[in-house]
């Protein structure tokens, strides 16, 4: 909702868009030595290269000299919050708040602190501050405990998989609906058909122009969504309609789950078992995942969430290395990857340019060519000489400040179970149907 265009509602209106999404890339570092950085230049390159710890011991060390160091404090908050490291997040991110209360990056970075941990009063006055009054009114008329668990244990079949996956749910205890699910949208929504049965009293209203249509985007709190046996209450939920009241094209599903809602549980998008499970996230429960990840030989890779619900892991692309890919469950698409152009003139990736495909992504066209790498990687799971993307048009370095080298897509993982662990931070892939 972010009028800088960083997160553009307008691309929330359809769904998952094929060529949506981004990845962080670069050589994981977890265990490098202390870093010695000499300035925030070369603090900040090291963040954009995605050496996250070693990046945060640099502005550390840039803050012991110079404590006033806005951009230093800053980024050292928002190393933590990649994490969901969250009273480091808040200890920078407050001192960077206090050297500079107006400065936006820092109130959009504190707020989505607190939109994790549900803290949503606490949010509302930071989105105020970037001048976002969508999620100001939306975040200061939530009250109460969101996200009311009730059950342990979901599991949802999936009643499609192309061109995207479906579960059924029941909104405000009426009929079940096809929902999609993709981690490349933040917060839960609804068609306006869907919203207009369940009844939802908005708190916030805003009309925005998308392809030359007046659309109306509506926010507010959804009292139940029931998945299997796993009912969630008082959740935000949005929805989007024409000026005639009529749901904004292409319909193709009554509603999409996303991120917001997947990291309150320990959630498996087991594509090849064709089913959404979702448990509580208790830590006996968490122990028991992470056991059985390691049965199926699933070592745990990291986990980073950023810019509120994009996440992001460790892979690689035709013998790249070790590097931050996106993973960009559920959505839509035929590509086992997407990537900007530099990805595949950099690593020599097989382009067919005399086959342009004419698509958009965020809203914004785009003209995405095939691509053939040899390899495309996320932790041991591979994609070998899949059909995927490469667009000119997307930017390397994403506007949450890292460089972005390929995002993994739909088709990448329909061999395979991947399990978000957001108790550790952890993300596990394994072939085949989840135990």
């Amino acid at each position: 909702m972010a009028k800088d265009g960083e997160w553009d509602r307008r691309s929330l209106l359809r769904g998952a868009a094929v060529v949506a999404g981004a990845a962080a890339a670069a050589p994981l570092l977890g265990n490098a030595a202390p870093a010695r950085a000499a300035s925030s230049s070369d603090a900040d390159a090291l963040f954009k290269a995605g050496k996250f710890e070693e990046a945060g011991r640099a502005y550390e060390e840039i803050l012991k000299t110079d404590p006033t160091n806005l951009n230093a404090a800053r980024q050292r908050g928002y190393v933590g919050l990649l994490s969901n490291r969250f009273p480091e997040a808040e200890k920078y991110l407050t001192m960077a708040l206090k050297l500079e209360p107006g400065d936006k990056q820092t109130n959009k970075l504190l707020g989505d602190c607190y939109i994790r941990q549900d803290k949503y009063s606490l949010a509302a006055p930071c989105w105020q501050a970037t001048g976002d009054e969508g999620y100001a009114k939306w975040f200061g008329a939530l009250s109460g405990e969101t996200y009311q668990i009730n059950g342990d244990l979901a599991q949802l079949p999936f009643q499609q998989m192309d061109p995207e996956p479906l579960v059924e749910v029941s909104v405000n205890g009426g009929p079940t609906k096809n929902f999609s699910f993709y981690t490349g949208s933040p917060w839960l929504q609804m068609t306006a058909t869907t919203a207009k049965e369940a009844g939802p009293t908005p708190v916030y209203k805003q009309k925005s122009d998308f392809e030359g249509q007046s659309i109306w985007q509506s926010y507010g709190v959804l009292d139940s969504i029931k998945l299997g046996d796993i009912e969630v209450r008082n959740v935000p939920v949005a929805w989007s309609e024409l000026e005639s009241g009529g749901d904004v094209p292409p319909v193709t599903n009554d509603g999409m789950i996303g991120t917001w809602f997947f990291y309150h549980y320990l959630t498996t998008f087991d594509y090849a078992g064709r089913s959404l499970i979702l448990r509580r996230p208790t830590p006996a429960t968490a122990k028991k995942v992470r056991a059985k990840a390691k049965r199926a030989g699933a070592a745990p890779l990291p986990l980073w969430l950023a810019f509120d619900h994009m996440v992001h892991s460790t892979g690689s692309i035709d013998g790249s290395g070790t590097r931050v890919m996106a993973v960009n469950l559920g959505g839509n698409g035929e590509i086992a990857a997407g990537m900007p152009g530099e990805t595949a003139e950099q690593f020599g990736i097989r382009t067919d340019e005399d086959r342009p495909l004419e698509t958009a992504a965020h809203s914004h066209p785009v003209v995405a060519y095939p691509c053939y790498p040899k390899e495309v990687r996320l932790g041991d799971a591979t994609a070998k000489e899949a059909y995927c993307n490469v667009t000119s048009q997307m930017a390397l370095t994403q506007p949450w400040g890292i460089d972005i080298w390929a995002h993994l897509s739909h088709c990448f993982y329909k061999p395979y179970n991947v399990t978000l662990d957001f108790t550790g931070m952890n993300l596990y892939i394994a072939r085949g149907k989840a135990g």
